[in-house]
């Protein structure tokens, strides 16, 4: 009872929980930038350290199981602590709470990029932060291949899937090809140490497993030329699609939105997606925010409202049923060989469309100065993301200033 008489809403209540949960959600989504490995150590430092709702090792248990599931492992990470803090309803409350803020920032965003992203102030901002958003890219890319390609048959697999990105595959298959390619890799592996007939066996399995991987990805290239404007419900779809199948977290998005977004559909122009890119990396919360961008520009507030619902909806249902069986799948020999082998064909397909956002943002020696000095600052500090590319954006006025 509060010093008025009334009852207050204890923490350890289900409302005073959710209450709790929304509270933080709401608070880490709003100053969260940085990408996932900084939304990751925000939470782990909220829930583990200061709240004490779960232990270290149950941290780690749900990270695992974050990885092991298509969409953005630091919302999933909210998501599930809501879980396991108050149930069905924590679930919801926890993710939606974490996704508001980054949602509605980019939603501003958005319609100040539709109402002036003509001007040429604003146009110089972007210029800047162009450049420096790929040397974000770049670097993220250069870690998580370190980490990702383990071996020989990983080297080759990634460059595979490099290959086949260039020749216009789809990444949906590009990445449970390679997934599954990987599986037949572990198992080639295994009867090698079982048998010395082995090396006979690898000859013809490698290369018909690799054969196989590329023939399943060329069955799902397509290359559209649709140009007018896309329905409410196909804005939907295409981002429902993505959400359900985006492994490798929020840059490898950049594949999807490439491939299907330009490419397939002619929805957009690159010069648009590395806009959209560059807010996602600018704003805090999930880069699939980037999404909302997205949906506002192709279909106004209901389209940044389907695009941001159908891209995180999967990761609720994702965490919702699979959670209690995922703790114990990385211990099969076959699943972790397929989420190696996904992690390097995303990597591979990250450094593609790097290549082509590239081209569009990389015209003139200060972009070039702008994308080495962002690099080189990277490498040397760590400096969150969130401010190279503001200051990209400020090189980009200061370029436009002297010019004048």
């Amino acid at each position: 009872m509060t010093e008025q008489g009334k009852p207050c809403l204890r923490a350890d209540t289900k409302v005073g929980r959710l209450r709790e949960l929304s509270a933080l959600f709401l608070r880490l989504g709003t100053i969260s930038f940085g990408g996932p490995a900084a939304h990751v150590a925000l939470i782990e430092a909220e829930i583990v350290r200061k709240r004490q709702w779960v232990t270290q090792d149950q941290f780690l248990d749900m990270l695992g199981a974050a990885n092991l599931i298509p969409g953005p492992t630091s919302t999933e990470m909210a998501i599930n602590t809501g879980f396991v803090r108050a149930g069905w309803a924590g679930l919801c409350v926890a993710g939606a709470s974490f996704i508001l803020p980054a949602a509605l920032i980019t939603g501003a965003f958005a319609w100040a990029y539709v109402r002036f992203g003509s001007l040429p102030r604003v146009a110089s901002i972007l210029t800047g932060i162009k450049p420096a958003v790929l040397a974000v890219i770049v670097i993220a890319i250069w870690r998580l291949g370190k980490a990702g390609i383990k071996d020989a048959g990983l080297a080759v697999l990634g460059a595979t899937a490099l290959a086949a990105f260039f020749f216009r595959l789809n990444p949906i298959a590009i990445l449970f090809g390679g997934g599954f390619t990987g599986m037949l890799m572990q198992r080639a592996m295994t009867l090698q140490n079982a048998t010395v007939l082995f090396p006979a066996f690898r000859a013809r399995t490698l290369p018909f497993s690799l054969l196989s991987f590329t023939i399943a990805a060329a069955g799902s290239a397509a290359a559209g030329t649709v140009i007018a404007r896309p329905s409410i419900g196909k804005i939907a779809l295409f981002f429902l699609k993505v959400g359900a199948v985006l492994y490798g977290g929020g840059y490898v998005l950049l594949a999807f939105l490439e491939q299907g977004l330009i490419q397939q559909h002619a929805w957009m122009t690159r010069q648009q997606l590395l806009d959209a890119v560059a807010i996602g990396q600018f704003t805090p919360g999930p880069v699939l925010s980037t999404a909302t961008f997205i949906g506002y520009i192709l279909g106004g507030v209901p389209g940044a409202a389907v695009a941001t619902m159908g891209i995180f909806l999967p990761s609720f249902f994702y965490v919702a049923l699979l959670a209690p069986i995922l703790f114990r799948l990385r211990q099969s020999s076959w699943i972790a060989a397929f989420l190696d082998s996904v992690s390097v064909c995303a990597v591979a397909l990250m450094a593609g469309v790097t290549y082509w956002l590239g081209i569009d943002a990389l015209r003139g020696w200060q972009s070039w100065l702008i994308a080495a000095a962002s690099l080189a600052v990277l490498l040397r500090w760590k400096v969150s993301p969130a401010w190279i590319v503001l200051g990209g954006g400020m090189a980009g006025l200061l370029v436009n200033f002297f010019r004048v």
